[in-house]
């Protein structure tokens, strides 16, 4: 952490562990990121933990500390970041049956993962012909950056990964007569997965990014960088440069994509109703539902009072928050 205590912390957690009593967990956990007033969302599977909470840094790291006396998360992996906002309006603790949604039963991440690559030997590796280079984020992540030869599966979820890898094991598929396969993602819990799931297929060099894309951008020098682009994150924050720096993305609150400086300068973007990914899907019901809800956003900023995105009247559209997605792919 800087010299300087930021006002609140950002920190993205998780881990593989056999987790059989998660349910028992949950209720204590929502306990205390409520009593430390810590927002953000915690998922607690089978499988292990993984989930972005931020707070006052000493209430984020008690939280730390509470789940690190549990023998189950000795070895938590987290990351850290300063804001000067919290990314979050709420906090929940969910049960589910992965902390990551694959949806293929009887991967063991925890004892199958592949090869870890530190970031500062992850150059070497990807500037080998010899490896296949796997982006395992989704379409839209992959959109706004990625690494130099990377494949992008073109997958809306992390569930259509499976599919992919099916395709690309047969005759001209990308992931034949390569001996080596390096996958990376966001903060590192998709590639246990992905490289669990090559593992059990009869892939044996298989590698990933130790700490993610996020470790990444933090630890390499910008001048020696094989990334280009931003890197989508799940919270406010929205993207992220080298250094850990603030992206130059926003949100569509309509549709949830990140919107870099062309998208918002098209004329179907409209601040908290449309953008061009999303312009003339809405009814015309649901688009004054959207515009209602950012007059009411906007004043709550002025007020200086949190706006916790209330549902539109009839349920039409929710308040998109990153905390409410995190759970389809990785946050940490």
């Amino acid at each position: 952490m800087d010299s300087v205590t930021p006002r609140y912390l950002t920190v993205a957690l998780y881990q593989f562990v056999d987790l059989p009593d998660c349910a028992v967990l949950r209720e204590p956990l929502q306990t205390l990121c409520d009593a430390r007033s810590v927002r953000g969302m915690l998922l607690l599977a089978p499988e292990g933990i993984n989930g972005t909470i931020a707070g006052a840094p000493a209430d984020v790291l008690a939280v730390l500390a509470w789940l690190r006396s549990d023998t189950h998360f000795a070895n938590l992996q987290h990351k850290q970041a300063p804001t000067d906002h919290l990314p979050f309006y709420r906090m929940r603790v969910r049960l589910k049956r992965e902390i990551v949604t694959m949806g293929v039963p009887g991967l063991n991440p925890a004892l199958n993962a592949g090869t870890y690559v530190k970031p500062e030997d992850w150059n070497t590796l990807i500037d080998d012909p010899e490896v296949v280079v796997v982006d395992t984020r989704n379409n839209y992540e992959v959109g706004i950056g990625t690494f130099e030869r990377a494949v992008n599966p073109h997958t809306k979820s992390f569930a259509e990964f499976p599919a992919w890898v099916e395709r690309e094991k047969q005759p001209g598929g990308v992931l034949v007569g390569k001996p080596k396969v390096a996958m990376f993602c966001t903060g590192g819990i998709r590639c246990e997965k992905s490289t669990a799931l090559l593992k059990s297929q009869g892939f044996d060099e298989v590698f990933h990014l130790e700490g993610g894309i996020l470790k990444y951008l933090e630890t390499v020098p910008e001048e020696a960088s094989r990334w280009h682009g931003d890197c989508f994150v799940f919270d406010e924050r929205v993207s992220v440069g080298h250094g850990l720096a603030p992206g130059h993305h926003q949100l569509c609150r309509s549709c949830r994509m990140p919107l870099g400086e062309a998208e918002r300068a098209s004329p179907h973007f409209v601040r908290g109703v449309s953008c061009p990914y999303c312009h003339g899907t809405r009814s015309a019901e649901q688009e004054r539902a959207l515009t209602e809800r950012q007059r009411q956003m906007d004043l709550a900023e002025q007020r200086g009072q949190p706006h916790l995105g209330a549902r539109q009247p009839g349920a039409l559209l929710r308040s998109i928050t990153r905390e409410e997605i995190a759970d389809e792919d990785d946050s940490a």
